[in-house]
């Protein structure tokens, strides 16, 4: 098992590992209940677990499904109750993010077998039986895979993009037709350190990557050739390193929050979309299910996900889960708004 060293210094916390023997939270901050943890992901004393992507089943939201990877195993589907569904055997898939494209969900994934080769996994999910199936792994660009998301540009283009651990991203666009897939790369972005966590805002075109002992970029993907836009940087009491997953909760055209792993500290800094101020920042309650740290992957969507969840969902990894494996954390986004008075 992964050793673990924290220490506590002019009040910034210090880590030397992915997995931690105390979890150590900052006195002012607000804490939210989680409502499920999962099962724990296969891998046992590594760190393994790391991202998850949220499915809303439109029909009947209480069967709605969450997807997470075991970066040393694969990717397992689980349920709202975090009840593994079932498990799909991946070398190395590392971040994760899905799109509905007509009758399809599609899911993709980063694929870092290969360090100098990133590769883009996709799978369809079939969610009658809460189940993936591979469809195709294309290599794409040049370093090690990393961070992953999925983007629209207008109606109907859908967008994938990697971020490699040497500061790339890779803008492709991938084309589904008579059950296949096929990607085109149209350009690259570049962050001089290692990034890792990225989402689109498919409302406005805005690509957000978190460069992870930095801040967090905007793209604008509307733009031939889209600079890095500073969003948001490393502040004490709002964002530690490392910068990890990021998320969005979007409201009307523009507006609505980004949120994002602050790794250092164990909590979670939300921002407004349209000003890019910080507004507050969360951890998860050590309660009856324990609380979160060192958390690499988050997803969250808005939208009835049944009693437990009727605004919407937050799902965060847990880097140490006490028992030598790790899993994720489901908590409302409602009881996390009245918490910060959002």
């Amino acid at each position: 098992m992964l050793q673990f060293k924290r220490a506590l210094f002019a009040g910034i916390i210090l880590f030397s590992s992915a997995c931690s023997e105390q979890t150590v939270l900052p006195s002012d901050i607000a804490t939210v209940p989680a409502v499920v943890e999962t099962d724990n992901v296969g891998t046992i004393g590594d760190d393994a677990a790391d991202d998850p992507a949220i499915w809303r089943n439109p029909e009947d939201p209480s069967q709605s499904l969450i997807i997470g990877t075991d970066k040393k195993a694969g990717l397992h589907v689980y349920d709202l109750f975090g009840k593994q569904k079932s498990f799909l055997a991946a070398e190395a898939v590392n971040n994760v993010d899905l799109r509905t494209i007509g009758e399809t969900i599609l899911v993709g994934a980063s694929d870092r077998a290969d360090p100098e080769q990133p590769r883009l996994a996709l799978y369809t999910l079939d969610s009658d039986k809460a189940a993936l199936n591979p469809l195709t792994n294309i290599p794409v660009g040049t370093g090690e895979a990393y961070g992953f998301c999925f983007g629209m540009l207008g109606a109907d283009e859908l967008r994938a993009f990697i971020v490699t651990k040497e500061g790339g991203v890779i803008d492709m666009s991938i084309t589904l037709s008579g059950g296949t897939a096929s990607a085109e790369v149209k350009r690259m972005f570049k962050l001089e350190t290692q990034p890792e966590g990225c989402v689109v805002d498919d409302r406005t075109g805005m690509l957000y990557v978190g460069e992870e002992n930095v801040g967090i970029w905007a793209f604008n993907l509307n733009q031939d050739n889209p600079a890095a836009v500073r969003f948001a940087v490393l502040k004490a009491g709002e964002l530690t390193a490392d910068v990890e997953g990021l998320a969005l909760a979007p409201e009307g055209a523009t507006g609505g929050y980004l949120l994002a792993s602050s790794q250092g500290d164990n909590s979670y800094a939300i921002y407004d979309l349209e000003s890019g101020q910080f507004r507050a920042r969360f951890a998860v309650e050590d309660g009856d299910i324990d609380t979160t740290s060192d958390t690499d992957g988050i997803d969250m969507m808005l939208g009835d996900f049944g009693p437990d969840y009727p605004g919407g969902i937050f799902v965060a990894q847990d880097g140490d889960n006490g028992d030598g494996t790790q899993n994720f954390k489901f908590l409302s986004w409602d009881a996390i708004r009245r918490s910060l008075n959002l």
